[in-house]
C-alpha cells in the first residue's frame, strides 16, 4: 500500500507533547545549559545525571544516540548532533549536517527495534547546534518518510502550550 507520510508540524511546549517519545540534540558530555536540553534537565534530573555518566563510561562519538526511560514520563533520546566538549567545562562544538543524518539514521533504527508509537523532535541543531532547519528538514522527511509512526515537528516553542497533536491521533 501506499506509506501515508505521517509528519506534522506543530506549535507549543515538546515537553507536554503526548508523543511516547520526545527526542533531542545533545553534544557528548552535554551540560545541559540551554534551551531545550535545560528544560529537559530541571523536567528530568535523573536523565541529566545518567547521561553524564554514560558519556563518562562510553564516550560516546557524534552521531550516536542514548535513549533514556524514566517512571511515567516520556521516552528521552538524546541525539548527539554536535561535537564533543573535549576538555572539562569546555563548549560543545557546532552540529553537523553530517552527524544529524547520523543521528536521524540511528533514531529511524531506535524506532524500529522498540517499536515505538510516535515521536516528538524540535527544530533540530537549530539553536546552539548552529544548522538552518532549511538544511535539517529535508533530512528529517528523507528519514522518517518511510517510518509509518507520527512524527510531531515543534517548529515553534512556546512554553507551557499544549500543542494541537490531534491530527496525529496519538
Amino acid at each position: 500500500g501506499v506509506l501515508q507520510i505521517m509528519i506534522y508540524e506543530v506549535s507549543g511546549d515538546i515537553l507536554l507533547s503526548k508523543a511516547q517519545a520526545i527526542a533531542h540534540g545533545v553534544a557528548p558530555n552535554d551540560d545541559f545549559k540551554n534551551g531545550l536540553a535545560l528544560s529537559l534537565r530541571e523536567r528530568w534530573p535523573a536523565m541529566y545525571k545518567d547521561f553524564r555518566h554514560y558519556c563518562k563510561t562510553y564516550h560516546p562519538e557524534a552521531g550516536n544516540l542514548w535513549t533514556w526511560r524514566g517512571a511515567g514520563g516520556p521516552i528521552i533520546i538524546n541525539l548527539l548532533t554536535q561535537e564533543a566538549a573535549y576538555d572539562h567545562g569546555g563548549h560543545p562544538g557546532e552540529a553537523t549536517l553530517h552527524n544529524v543524518n547520523q543521528c536521524l539514521r540511528n533514531l529511524e533504527k531506535e524506532i524500529k527495534k522498540e517499536n515505538l508509537a510516535s515521536i516528538a523532535l524540535p527544530r533540530l541543531a537549530t539553536g546552539v547546534g548552529g544548522l538552518e532547519w532549511s538544511d535539517v528538514r529535508p533530512l528529517i522527511e528523507t528519514h522518517f518518510g518511510n517510518i509509518d509512526i507520527p512524527v510531531i515537528l515543534y517548529t515553534e516553542f512556546h512554553s507551557g502550550l499544549v500543542a494541537h497533536e490531534s491530527a496525529a491521533r496519538l
